[in-house]
C-alpha cells in the first residue's frame, strides 16, 4: 500500500511539473490525508490520497462540490472506478491506469483556470 500511495504522490507532482501555470504544489494534511494544493497559483482544486479502510483499495479524493469526478466518469467510464462525486477508487490487485490518472490529475490541477477572466 505504501508503495502505491508514494507512486500516486509522485504521479501528482510529475503531472503538476509538466503543466505550465500550475506552479509548485503545497503538500499538507487535510482530514489526516496527504493533500496537494496549488496554493501559489490557485489554478486547481485540492487532491487528497489515502487507503480505503478495511479493503485493499486506495483512492484519489476530489472536492465533491466540483464537477471533476463527473467529468472523469464521462471521459473514462470503463477505465476507472468511482465513489459518487468524490473519488477515483484503485485496487492493489490491479496496475493503476497511469494515462487516465495523469489526465484526471491534470484536470484537477487546472480546474479554476477556465473560471478566471483574462487579465487586461
Amino acid at each position: 500500500m505504501k508503495a502505491r500511495l508514494l507512486a500516486l504522490r509522485q504521479l501528482i507532482f510529475e503531472t503538476a511539473a509538466g503543466i505550465d501555470g500550475v506552479g509548485p504544489l503545497e503538500e499538507t494534511l487535510k482530514w489526516n490525508q496527504p493533500s496537494y494544493l496549488t496554493t501559489a497559483t490557485g489554478s486547481g482544486s485540492t487532491i487528497r490520497i489515502d487507503r480505503i479502510k478495511d479493503t485493499n483499495g486506495y483512492a484519489l479524493y476530489f472536492n465533491c462540490n466540483t464537477n471533476l469526478v463527473e467529468t472523469f466518469r464521462s471521459l473514462y467510464p470503463e477505465d476507472l472506478n468511482y465513489d459518487g462525486n468524490r473519488s477515483i477508487i484503485l485496487s492493489l490487485d490491479d496496475d493503476p491506469p497511469e494515462v487516465a490518472l495523469r489526465h484526471c490529475v491534470g484536470l484537477a490541477l487546472t480546474y479554476h483556470r477556465s473560471k478566471r477572466k483574462p487579465r487586461s
